[in-house]
């Protein structure tokens, strides 16, 4: 793990003192292999914890990414709810400049890179075919209005200037403050996200795109979010089939989990008991979400 150099932007969004802010994300993948190797590699993490079938990696000591290795399953799908991709949060323009160089010198195949205002975003896929985001945010008041309303779009990313920003230093791994930012999910129909994800786990709705839903804690442009791109109509999710386990969400305080745990009685949503007071639940496809205090 590398620690930047370059001072974090002092009007960037505090993540840690969100309401809400996402942990770690769980994925089942047949080859933990190649898919540990790619995490390590080309994304910069850390191998944290490894036992027979499962691998926890991270940045320095906080876990990101929970890889089961379960080689019968069958390979993800794109038509069904679930995990459209983990973003992973840098901490300043410069670290996401490293990175594209960094994974570019290793030939990663690159999916797209946008400018969207909030943020500037390199998308690939992991070997599995699990979507991967690589961002670093802009500071609050560039994608703020006065009104509180967030600004957001998808435009070309300046690339050039990307890659300017990182020069001078070599990417190390993952630096200091590397996490993941948000999980945007794949769902059958955007009004039942927003029932669970709003009027069960208590996020905002920050923005809407045509046929996504953008879920923010604290202010933030979206720790969580759901689209219909490829999976509209989608119905509950294949348990033999491999691809997101989980996404673990982050309380600021047990009070909220209590909450929590009161509104998915009052909606008829079945939760557990986790460990470290938390619980457990399953958004209305299937995707298992585990909430703990942080």
């Amino acid at each position: 793990m590398s620690v930047s150099s370059e001072p974090k932007n002092a009007a960037a969004f505090n993540m840690d003192a969100a309401p809400m802010r996402v942990g770690r994300v769980g994925l089942r993948v047949r080859d933990l292999s190649a898919t540990a190797r790619f995490y390590r590699d080309v994304i910069g993490l850390q191998e944290l914890e490894r036992s027979a079938g499962r691998v926890v990696l991270g940045a320095g000591a906080v876990p990101l990414v929970e890889l089961d290795g379960q080689p019968d399953l069958a390979p993800v799908s794109a038509r069904e709810a679930g995990l459209f991709h983990t973003a992973f949060l840098l901490p300043t323009r410069g670290d996401l400049g490293r990175w594209l160089s960094h994974a570019a010198g290793l030939g990663a195949r690159i999916e797209g890179a946008s400018d969207h205002i909030v943020s500037e975003a390199v998308y690939l896929s992991d070997p599995e075919g699990n979507g991967i985001e690589v961002y670093a945010d802009r500071p609050e008041a560039d994608w703020r209005t006065p009104d509180g309303t967030v600004t957001m779009s998808t435009d070309p990313m300046d690339v050039e200037g990307v890659l300017a920003a990182g020069e001078g230093a070599i990417w190390e791994g993952m630096p200091e403050g590397g996490r993941v930012g948000h999980v945007h999910l794949r769902v059958g129909e955007t009004g039942a996200s927003e029932g669970f994800y709003r009027d069960v786990l208590g996020f905002d709705i920050s923005a809407h795109y045509p046929g996504a839903s953008f879920f923010g804690s604290g202010g933030y442009h979206h720790q969580l979010a759901g689209n219909v791109w490829g999976s509209r109509g989608a119905g509950a999710r294949d348990p033999n089939r491999a691809g997101l386990d989980f996404v673990e969400i982050l309380a600021r305080d047990s009070g909220h989990v209590s909450s929590v745990r009161e509104r998915a009685g009052d909606a008829g949503v079945a939760l557990k008991e986790a460990g470290q007071g938390g619980v457990s639940l399953g958004d209305p496809w299937g995707t298992r979400i585990h909430l703990r205090a942080a």
